[in-house]
């Protein structure tokens, strides 16, 4: 009592060091392979019925129950050995505990729907597996078949022509936007909020919308239609949903030639694709306005002063400080972006179904569909391992990008 009002921190003894590192073990080891468990591949049975839930695991997937209840003793020891550590001192412990405290809930969600499903989809990526039937081991068959699928190759050059469009395009919007909206203007909080309601707006009402506008007699062909009309000319209304020629095959076209069909991934993005393409510029650009806005302001106003005194002109200064000064919230952005149009998924899910012809085809619609057995039967391992392949790219443009973008930002 007396050293409590003296204010001296009390040491913890060992007993109860010992007792809170095995009370954390216990807790992240149960979690870990409750988590686990939940998300493993069964035939079909409720988790409410424990009993029946639980002997269905070890007899239709022992391997992987095992193996994330070893995981979850690997993290329970480790967890064990930190509390044990920093158990001894009073304030190390005090944060420690009030720490945790407030991560508790997120981790509680990290673990049973994240690590569980990344762990079953890792897992069920070697196995035939329909939900219904006992998973079967196929070794890497799912992987090599998603390789050497069509639809899934051309999914990929999708994508991939859709991220090099996209990518710079709503960054460079995004970047000049911001840079207008912090000048010195009239209402400038006012067109702040309606360039950004895009953002703010359900993906599928902006879809819906959008649909709307392409349709053969929707707005879009009737805007063209009243302009060239006054130029005297006839715009002849174009299937914006329904047309798979490609940008560099509609330009062979002009000059009277064509691309060969077997050389589909030379024809370059469908004017579909390219409609879809539009409207998540339209609508992802507002959100990266906001990032950019925030980091111009981070700028001192003093280099901008300094750049005035030296006679630089406007072009100067936003080349030689504004883009530079940026560079790390620029590597943000298109990290982002390119991780958003490699996933794309709800646009092509609710305007054109991967159609026409396959030229809107994506990663995630194909698993979407090979999972759930939209089109066909359901194949979860299939699905996994083109999952597996898409992150795999994904986290490869990503090194490139921290590589050639995030280079020289240290010294800002």
């Amino acid at each position: 009592m007396i050293s409590a009002i003296s204010g001296q921190r009390q040491p913890a003894t060992k007993q109860s060091s010992w007792l809170a590192a095995l009370i954390g073990f216990l807790i992240v080891t149960f979690f870990v392979s409750a988590a686990t468990i939940i998300s493993a591949p069964t035939k079909g049975v409720k988790i409410t019925q424990v009993d029946k839930y639980l002997t269905e695991v070890f007899d239709t997937s022992p391997l992987f129950a095992l193996a994330g209840i070893a995981l979850g003793i690997v993290l329970g020891i480790i967890t064990a050995a930190v509390i044990y550590r920093v158990w001894g001192d009073q304030r190390r412990r005090e944060e420690f505990i009030a720490g945790y405290l407030f991560l508790s809930p997120y981790l509680f969600v990290t673990f049973v729907f994240t690590v569980g499903v990344l762990l079953f989809a890792l897992y069920i990526a070697f196995f035939k597996y329909n939900i219904f039937t006992e998973p079967v081991f196929v070794g890497f068959s799912n992987f090599i078949k998603a390789v050497g699928s069509k639809d899934f190759r051309q999914a990929l050059v999708n994508v991939i022509w859709y991220m090099f469009i996209v990518t710079p395009v709503q960054t460079a919007l995004a970047l000049l936007m911001a840079v207008l909206l912090n000048q010195k203007m009239r209402g400038k909080a006012f067109f702040r909020t309606i360039f950004y309601t895009p953002s703010v707006t359900s993906s599928v009402v902006i879809s819906m919308i959008f649909w709307w506008l392409y349709l053969k007699t929707g707005y879009l062909n009737f805007a063209f239609a009243k302009v060239w009309a006054l130029w005297g000319g006839h715009w002849a209304a174009v299937q914006w949903l329904n047309n798979p020629r490609g940008l560099f095959q509609l330009i062979w076209m002009a000059f009277g030639s064509n691309i060969h069909s077997h050389l589909w991934y030379l024809r370059g993005p469908s004017v579909t694709l390219m409609a879809i393409m539009f409207q998540n510029i339209f609508t992802t650009v507002p959100t990266f306005m906001i990032m950019f806005l925030a980091a111009l302001q981070d700028i001192p106003r003093s280099l901008y002063e300094a750049a005035d005194i030296d006679g630089a002109n406007g072009r100067d200064t936003f080349f030689k400080i504004t883009v530079p000064m940026l560079r790390p919230i620029i590597l943000l952005v298109v990290v982002l972006g390119t991780i958003g149009t490699l996933q794309i998924f709800d646009q092509v899910y609710i305007l054109t179904s991967g159609g026409p012809l396959g030229t809107t085809l994506t990663p995630v619609y194909l698993v979407f569909t090979e999972a759930l057995g939209t089109q066909g039967q359901i194949r979860f391992g299939y699905a996994s391992a083109m999952a597996f392949i898409l992150a795999v790219i994904i986290f490869a443009f990503t090194l490139l990008q921290r590589h050639y973008i995030e280079g020289g930002t240290e010294q800002y």
